[in-house]
């Protein structure tokens, strides 16, 4: 019996079994020809056909959004659901090109993206569809889509639903969602193949890298310690040649530029292109990945194009992430006038090399197996993705490259004018690398590598030290002082071509536990091989190793037993001297019940590597704080940070800076001197008054407070006149007083209140001040203009003001 029959039988067994809905399926016998075919084509999941059924639309298949039509290359969530009280227990799910039939690998557009590990996987006989991992009641599954590139046309995402053992499938309706290809927007790339150049002689090209992955553009877990740049590489080639492209395998040289950041395999695989490569292009790596363009420059390298290899590519790794890279992949620099591009700016995104399945930035290492294609990273990869939105936005780019056209030799054929400084001279290819570092900037000489932080095959990086002698010029930046460069433990190392015959193993796992509990006893541990040798050789290289261990040597009433001794803690000094400590437990007591007197604690030194003094990295100054006080004197503060990591050494450089402000000046109230004392009654007999003052020390200023009164005046009574004589007195006062309102001129001349025996002059002018700053004083007088013969000589006195001048600081 085939096995299709086989098959077709044991599905009509499970509608008897299952009775109740057998109705409503029929199955058909496969065409001779499809059955012929070898298992494992994907066409299998398509031989079960249910009829159409309106309960069908309890379950259904969504595209986020719902949308019409898709954009090549981007990605959507699509939803599997069953409406309450719905379920399913299996499911498949599938996208077809639109009148394919699932026959060939090629019939399948798109890639799925797992989301739930535990809810779904990919098919084992058919990859490129989605399945349940384990059969369970479920009501809803998710998984991302990305729609295939340019020119696929309309596609099918379509779903079998798997409930009580039978199979549901729709070739329509709910379970089917048809999607054709967006119309591309005026300007937007269509993925059309690369034509034939017709431009004349040759161009020369620079090309510049600016990162823009910092933490302010990125916040999501950004790494701040470790994040850098790897080494650009790339090179100007024939069409015949394709360094890295989208939907293609990463070759073993892109994968150690994504993975470990490291050019040389890739530099040796476009070295080995011979006549199809024009020119290699590097760049150095950046430590740390952002810095303002007033710190330092821009990385650029140069490059030539000509007729056959007219297109550019080059690829750095974005660091540390699994196998993330931004680049640009066959950038045609000839136009279709014959001539070649004077300008090419490319915002760049991160890209997925399909080597490493991790999701965030330090996952640890999870090859991708089997290996997928390279696509670009976008925002609904996985929510742990430093990417990651839940709206499907655009990823904020990570990079700009800039292209620009610096020179042109030979004749040229293009019928388009050019500016003058197009046509310069020589563009002889240009590979060496050349040192930014300026003139005024003294180092010393650069220290040695130290050791790979990774012992083993896995990523790590290794750094090297300069101190910065003298800056003679502190208005031009000099550059960093630290070099970092990715590595890979001993034996491992990609810098030399590699031996067919070697093998690559893991590092070893922990020890055992001892086999003893007291006494001798022995203990192993194993590795495994991570690549067998390329000419298919034996691995000789050991697998296991076995020693023997002694656990309480004593085995005895008396004595006590303990566990094996712990792993030692990490060293207490990262360079230099330091201490390691480990620790074991007691298991049982002496029988005897005596002092346990195992030592459960050991110590030791441990010599890390030599500690290097370098220099600080320190951030920018930050802006000044406010002025500590609103007017007057006071201080102000600004700090920076330190950016180097403590274990390079101690930072003496100042973190703080202060200082003084000046704002306006405070107002200044008036200032006075104390009361003087009373004088004496102005009777000699009867009621009179008298009257005490104060001078103005300082006069208010910038504001301050007016001056108070600086004369005060209260009655007094000596003793009673006789009756004739007063009033005798009174009259005459009287009279008096009214000749001199009759006399006075008004406004010219001043009576001194409660004195009508004499008039005075007016105040004359003040006095130069004494001094000219630091506080000075000024006078002023007035005199007796006249006097009567009836007044006494101490009610008609010349009278002096004294007043503070130029207070203000010398």
């Amino acid at each position: 019996m085939s096995v299709n029959n086989v098959r077709t039988g044991i599905l009509l067994l499970q509608c008897l079994i299952t009775g109740t809905l057998c109705t409503a399926f029929s199955f058909t016998e496969e065409p001779a020809e499809r059955a012929a075919k070898p298992d494992g084509h994907c066409s299998r999941i398509l031989r079960a056909q249910g009829v159409k059924r309106e309960t069908y639309n309890e379950f259904r298949l969504r595209v986020e959004g719902d949308p019409e039509s898709y954009q090549p290359g981007s990605t959507y969530r699509v939803t599997l659901y069953a409406s309450h009280p719905a379920y399913f227990r299996g499911f498949t799910l599938i996208a077809l090109k639109e009148g394919r039939e699932g026959d060939n690998d090629d019939d399948y557009a798109g890639n799925f993206q797992i989301i739930d590990e535990e809810d779904t996987q990919f098919m084992t006989n058919c990859p490129p569809a989605v399945t349940e991992s384990t059969p369970r009641r479920r009501t809803s599954i998710q998984v991302f889509w990305t729609a295939p590139p340019s020119g696929t046309g309309c596609i099918l995402l379509k779903a079998s639903i798997v409930q009580k053992k039978i199979i549901y499938f729709q070739d329509e309706g709910s379970l089917t969602k048809r999607m054709c290809e967006k119309e591309p927007l005026y300007g937007e790339s269509t993925d059309k193949p690369l034509m034939d150049c017709c431009a004349c002689g040759t161009a020369k090209y620079r090309v510049t890298f600016y990162g823009n992955w910092s933490e302010k553009m990125h916040p999501k877990d950004y790494p701040r310690r470790a994040n850098h740049w790897s080494a650009l590489i790339g090179g100007s080639h024939s069409k015949n040649y394709v360094l890295w492209e989208y939907g293609g395998f990463a070759s073993d040289g892109v994968k150690q530029v994504a993975e470990l950041g490291s050019p040389v395999k890739m530099e040796e695989e476009i070295r080995k292109k011979g006549d199809e490569v024009l020119t290699v292009i590097k760049m150095k790596a950046q430590w740390p990945a952002w810095q303002p363009l007033n710190v330092r420059a821009a990385p650029s390298a140069e490059f030539s194009v000509d007729r056959t290899r007219h297109l550019m590519s080059f690829l750095t790794m974005l660091g540390p992430s699994p196998d993330w890279n931004v680049g640009l992949s066959a950038e045609d620099l000839c136009t279709k006038e014959c001539g070649w591009v004077q300008k090419v700016v490319q915002d760049l995104i991160p890209w997925d090399a399909g080597t490493d399945s991790g999701v965030s930035y330090e996952a640890p290492n999870r090859p991708s197996v089997p290996q997928e294609k390279i696509r670009p990273l976008t925002s609904l990869d996985h929510p742990q993705s430093p990417f990651y939105d839940p709206e499907g936005g655009a990823i904020t780019p990570v990079a700009r490259v800039v292209v620009e056209r610096i020179a042109r030799k030979g004749e040229q054929c293009n019928i388009v004018p050019d500016n003058v400084d197009d046509i310069v001279a020589d563009i002889a290819q240009e590979e060496k690398e050349e040192d930014d570092t300026p003139e005024t900037c003294i180092y010393s000489n650069w220290s040695p590598w130290s050791a790979c932080s990774s012992s083993t095959c896995e990523k790590g990086k290794r750094m090297r030290q300069r101190m910065l002698k003298a800056q003679l010029d502190l208005s031009v930046p000099c550059p960093h002082t630290q070099d970092f460069q990715p590595c890979m433990g001993p034996g491992c190392s990609d810098e030399g071509p590699a031996d067919a015959s070697t093998c690559m193993m893991s590092e070893w796992i922990s020890w055992s536990p001892c086999s003893a509990s007291c006494g001798m006893g022995s203990r192993s541990r194993e590795r495994y091989v991570k690549q067998f040798p390329e000419d298919g050789s034996i691995c000789t290289l050991p697998t296991e190793e076995t020693e023997p261990c002694t656990v309480n040597e004593e085995c005895l009433a008396s004595s006590c037993l303990v566990t094996e001794w712990g792993e030692w803690d990490a060293c207490s000094a990262t360079c230099g001297l330091g201490m390691k400590r480990r620790e074991r437990m007691v298991k049982t007591p002496p029988a005897d019940g005596s002092v346990c007197g195992a030592e459960v604690v050991e110590v030791e030194k441990c010599m890390m590597p030599e500690c290097h003094t370098i220099p600080c990295l320190l951030s920018p100054w930050s802006d000044w704080s406010d002025c500590s006080v609103t007017c007057g004197k006071g201080s102000r503060t600004r700090q920076r940070a330190l950016k180097s990591p403590l274990e390079l050494g101690e930072c003496q450089e100042e973190l703080d800076q202060v200082e003084k402000c000046m704002l306006p000046e405070c107002p200044m109230d008036c200032l006075l001197t104390e009361w003087s004392e009373w004088s004496e009654c102005n009777k000699s007999c009867g009621k009179g008054h008298m009257i005490r003052t104060r001078m103005v020390k300082m006069e208010p200023q910038f504001g301050g407070n007016a001056c108070p009164e600086t004369v005060q005046r209260k009655r007094c009574k000596v003793r009673k006149c006789s009756r004739g004589g007063a009033n005798s007195e009174e009259r005459r006062r009287r009279k008096e007083a009214r000749e001199k309102r009759r006399n006075s001129k008004q406004g010219r001349e001043e009576t001194v209140e409660g004195h009508a025996a004499c008039k005075m002059k007016p105040w004359s002018a003040w006095t130069d001040c004494t001094k000219l700053c630091g506080g000075g004083i000024q006078e002023r007088l007035m005199t007796a203009k006249k006097r009567f013969r009836s007044s006494q000589l101490s009610s008609c006195k010349d009278r002096k003001e004294i007043r503070a001048c130029n207070v203000h600081p010398c």
